[in-house]
Parts: C-alpha cells; structure tokens; sequence
C-alpha cells in the first residue's frame, strides 16, 4: 500500500493527515481508466469507479446511494474523504473495507482508478474541488452551489470543457417528475407567455447568541476544512451545516435553496444560456455574530429577449399546496393567459394537477424526461451527451445568487454581460467577481 493512503485498519486508529500532492493536481500524464478497458479495470461501458469527497449530511446520502448501486452491480466505491475523522469513521462503515479513506482530497482525485467523484463538501470547496478533479480527468457531481464566485463558475466551466469530464451539479429538482411535467406544460403555452417568476422562501436565521472562538476539535482538520478561504481561528459558528448563513463560504438561503428553485425556474424558462441585463437587490444584513447573509431580501432579475423578470422573495408569500400543506418554498410562473405553481425545487418538487395530468395534442412540443439525476451524470460520462444540470447550467444559477448577494451589499443596481460573464460599468463590483485563494488550495 502506498503511504498515501490510508487503509480502514490504520484510519480506525489514526485519521492521518495527508502531504500536498502538488504538481500532481495539473494536466494528467496518464489515461484516465474511464477511456481504455485495462485487464480487471472497467472500459466506458461498464462499472464506474467513483471516490467520494465530503460524506456529512448531503454526502452521506450520495455515498448510501451509491453503495446501495454497488451493492446491485452498478458502481464501485473505491474511496472516501472528509476532514471530520468522525464522519469519515462513520462513512468507512458504511462504505465497506474496499474503499480507502483520506482527509486530503487530492489523494482521491489523483488515483488512476477513479473515473468519477462525488463532491459535498462546503460551497467554498466546490470550485477548487471541481477544477482540480477534471484537471486529473475525472468526471465530477457536485453539491450545488456550483460556485462562491464568477472567476471559479468561470474557471469550472473552462476545466470541464478542456477535459471533456461530464459535470453534473446537484440541482436535483430538474431530474424530479413534476418538474418535467411542468416545464412541458409551459413550453406548450398553456399559460400563454410567461412574463414573470415569483420565487419565495423563509428567512435565514441571525447569529443572536455569538461564541467565543476555541481551538477546534481533535477530530477535524481545521486548515482543510477552511481550504482557499482565508485564515480565522475556528468557531461552532462556522460548522457544521451552518457554514450556509456565512456569506463566503455559503451566502444563504439564496444561494442554498435558490439554487434549487431558481434552477428550476431557468430550465423551465429556457434560459441556461441567458443572463439578466440587470440586478437590484434590497434586505436585511445582520450586525451581530459571525453570521453575515442576508436574513431577508428581494432580488429583481430582469432578462431581455425574451423580456420576462424573475424575482426572489425572502421571506416570499408562499402558496397552499393542493392538498392545502404549506410549503417553505417555490415559484408562482406568470403568463398572460393564467399562472402556475411549483413548490420545491430539490428532490422534492411539485407542481399542479392541471399540469399532471395535461395530454399533449398531436404537434405538441416534447421536452426531455430525466431518468435521474445520477442516471442523467452516467448517461453522460459514457455517451458525452450534456447533462441536465451541466456545469455551464449550475454556474449561470450560481452567478444569479451570486450577483443578488453583491447587489444587495453594494446597495445597487447591477449591470450584467452575458455574453462576457462580468459586471459592467461599476469598477467595485467587478472586483468582487473573485476572491483571493489560500496556497495550495487553490484554482
């Protein structure tokens, strides 16, 4: 075994640190085992090898899944990673004595025998993370958001491309039936032209009771788990779960479950490849504790040709659900012939019966049904067809989440280039499409 890695004997005793890689983390030297079948080692029509990086709370209900796929055949787990010895102990039995585990990422993404990895690791993470595994070929699902910043959607989208890697990012709600039933009912103009989205959402929560920092625990590594943001002594306030209500490793509600139903909103509307021209933003900004995201706002995003304006509300009017259930979250999509509501936008998304149970005449326009969100990533790993969350998709609802965030700590309306991906006309903005990155952990 090589001393980069870390058998489940040896972790169960002691979760080693793991020693920068380095230069391993640039273009790949050798054949990734996704492209050629090697004696004992599967072609691109077979059995995946997949690494799973993060395995709290989202991770581990990828890594269940996974191994339930493994159990039936479909997929073989080969390696765990986290920085929190705890959940990796946890993870390691769950994933089986055949997968290695590992705090360093890097381990993961450089070994020969993994086709794909599984990333749930903090926002903060998933640009860095993303980037370095296409660079080593390795075809990647990520936990949305895709990104914290423009510059890393940028550096994601470039990677993926220059790799040819399938990406998929977790914005599972487009995968889900209702959201086909509801994006065929719109398409088809049975609300006529839809010339507004209202999204709603409950409020993130405030800081009111701040702690003082510490040390951190004995089971984490507190310099990973930070990785390209900025050095600071550790907090509770910081992790786990609640990194969401920080503005640079989260940025909250908006850019957690935003991405989600803004996702939704984007592909039912067609517009994965439009931007909005401008966006204004107003809210709340907490002055007490660690935590900074906006616990209320509005953002106004309005696209030109076609001209529609789609809005997000926290906290927003939510709508009853047709079994009169309310729900935390959703879109109300206005046309000029009537509405319809969506509520959701993850793995749960629901929409209205009239949608459901609408027949399609003869000529009608059919759109993709998703046969999963991680059937729809295989899909694409062995056909190289676009996945239905591609990285080009999740980075555009990104950057939505992104510019309202920016808009609303400005104090004012932005201007936006689609076409070059940047802030136009405001000089302070525009510095803040990227963020500096700690050494090594970064693009």
């Amino acid at each position: 075994m090589s001393n980069n890695q870390l058998s489940r004997r040896r972790f169960l005793k002691r979760a080693g640190g793991a020693a920068a890689v380095g230069a391993a983390l640039g273009t790949p030297t050798v054949v990734p085992s996704r492209v050629l079948a090697a004696a004992g080692k599967p072609g691109a029509n077979e059995r995946l090898t997949i690494g799973h990086i993060g395995v709290g709370g989202m991770g581990t209900g990828h890594l269940n899944d996974m191994v339930g796929r493994m159990r039936r055949g479909e997929v073989n787990v080969a390696a765990i990673c986290d920085v929190d010895d705890r959940r990796l102990e946890a993870a390691s039995k769950l994933a089986g004595p055949q997968a290695d585990v590992y705090r360093d990422y890097r381990y993961v993404i450089t070994r020969k025998d993994i086709d794909a990895v599984v990333i749930s690791t903090p926002d903060h993470w998933h640009g860095v993370q993303t980037v370095h595994a296409a660079e080593c070929g390795k075809h990647v699902y990520v936990e949305k958001p895709a990104c914290c910043t423009i510059e890393e959607g940028k550096a994601m989208i470039a990677a993926a491309q220059k790799n040819k890697v399938a990406v998929q990012v977790g914005s599972q709600g487009r995968s889900t039936a209702d959201a086909y039933y509801a994006y065929r009912y719109l398409v088809n103009g049975n609300i006529g032209k839809v010339h507004t989205v209202e999204c709603w959402h409950y409020a993130s929560p405030a800081d009111n009771n701040p702690v003082p920092d510490s040390d951190p625990p004995p089971h984490l590594d507190w310099d990973l788990w930070l990785g390209p943001l900025r050095w600071r002594p550790f907090n509770q306030r910081y992790l786990h779960g609640v990194f969401r209500w920080l503005m640079e490793s989260g940025g909250g509600q908006i850019r957690d479950r935003g991405a989600h139903v803004m996702s939704c909103a984007k592909y039912f509307m067609e517009a994965d490849a439009a931007g909005p021209v401008t966006i204004e933003a107003t809210g709340t900004v907490p002055i007490k504790g660690l935590w900074d995201s906006a616990i209320d706002m509005k953002v106004v995003y309005t696209f030109k040709n076609p001209d529609w304006v789609l809005i997000w509300h926290q906290p927003g009017k939510p709508v009853p659900m047709e079994n009169g259930k309310m729900h935390g979250y959703g879109a109300v999509y206005y046309g000029d012939k009537g509405q319809l509501v969506v509520w959701g936008g993850d793995g749960g998304t629901w929409t209205e019966s009239k949608a459901r149970d609408w027949q399609p005449p003869p000529g009608a326009k059919e759109v993709y049904r998703s046969p999963g969100h991680k059937e729809d990533w295989f899909q694409g790993i062995r056909t190289g067809k676009p996945t239905i969350m591609n990285i080009e998709a999740g980075v555009g609802v990104a950057n939505l989440c992104i510019l309202g965030n920016l808009s609303l700590i400005l104090g004012r309306k932005l201007h936006w280039d689609q076409a070059k991906q940047e802030i136009v006309g405001d000089d302070q903005a525009q510095r803040l499409m990227s963020t500096p990155q700690r050494w090594p952990y970064c693009l």
